[in-house]
């Protein structure tokens, strides 16, 4: 069975039904689940012994000991999962299309990686903005609290700006213990704040994911008239000509991806670009089989190996 369109999929009222579907199309298409494995918190040291994993060694000690030691974890067997969407105005766009709003394709993308996590056992949370004005959850498991997450992003509206920095910054203080972070946005809002504050927090030992959506409109303008365009956030109108301005325009979008992405890899933090044209269960099933050619599940640092 081919992958449902983000216009088919968006066009369904229900959310966890949305979700329910992409996971069974993952399922179905013989993909192994990205949370399988376990996720670990670190013990202790010990002496570097021959036969020992090089990649558990501890560099930093070694460079202040001269002596070679191993890592050694202590197993959980659930991951701790936050999920930070971005509700600004830019989300909004496409808002006169077929296709699902950035906002809308960013919550069923979490809808379907939070019911694949919790019917597995893991705890998901949810943060869009400050706690003042936005959406908070702590990281849970079970059936209801599934339900209440998905009810909390079937309501997103986007509007206004988005204090990003601040939402991931409470969103790892809500995951307490190392776990993973997946940032859903389309990275717009105070661009040097948020890579910041993502390469803070995966300094500290979460695994972050950022998610980069942008519509096709937005990577490539296409047409040859004059066409006036509004600021989202800030309501400013601008006339360009679309022919004139088209070949500067795609290279700054360009640049502009790939310097988030550049500053994400030098973290250590998976950016994914997600064309949201693109059927969700097609991206997610990309993205997931990336993970599993580089070597991990998706989860903490530090998850056992395939």
């Amino acid at each position: 069975m081919s992958a449902l369109s983000p216009a088919v999929v968006a066009a369904i009222d229900d959310l966890e039904l949305s979700a329910r579907l992409i996971v069974e199309g993952l399922r179905t298409g013989g993909h192994r689940s990205p949370f399988h494995g376990f996720s670990t918190e670190f013990r202790q040291h010990r002496p570097y012994r021959a036969g020992d994993d090089l990649k558990y060694l501890d560099w930093k000690l070694f460079g202040r000991s001269d002596r070679l030691y191993t890592r050694q974890f202590r197993e959980t067997t659930n991951v701790s999962i936050m999920l930070v969407l971005d509700t600004s105005a830019s989300m909004a766009y496409p808002s006169d299309s077929e296709q699902p709003s950035k906002l809308r394709y960013a919550a069923i993308i979490a809808a379907a990686l939070a019911h694949l996590a919790i019917t597995q056992g893991h705890a998901v949370g949810l943060m869009t903005t400050a706690a003042q004005s936005g959406v908070m959850l702590k990281a849970r498991g079970g059936r209801p609290h599934l339900r209440s997450l998905i009810a909390q992003l079937d309501g997103l509206k986007a509007q206004g700006s988005w204090d990003g920095a601040r939402a991931l910054s409470l969103g790892a203080q809500l995951l307490q213990r190392r776990g993973l972070m997946v940032v859903l946005s389309d990275f717009y809002d105070n661009e040097e704040g948020v890579q910041r504050e993502l390469r803070h927090i995966a300094h500290h030992g979460h695994d972050v994911i950022a998610m980069q959506l942008l519509s096709a409109e937005e990577r490539l303008l296409a047409g040859s008239a004059a066409v006036e365009f509004e600021d989202l956030e800030t309501g400013e109108r601008r006339m360009a000509d679309v022919q004139a301005i088209g070949a500067e325009y795609a290279r700054a979008v360009s640049e502009f991806v790939a310097r988030t992405h550049q500053s994400a890899t030098r973290a250590g933090i998976d950016h994914v670009l997600i064309p949201t044209e693109e059927p969700p269960e097609v991206v997610l099933r990309d993205f997931l089989r990336q993970r599993s050619l580089a070597g991990a599940s998706i989860g903490p640092r530090g998850l056992r190996h395939r």
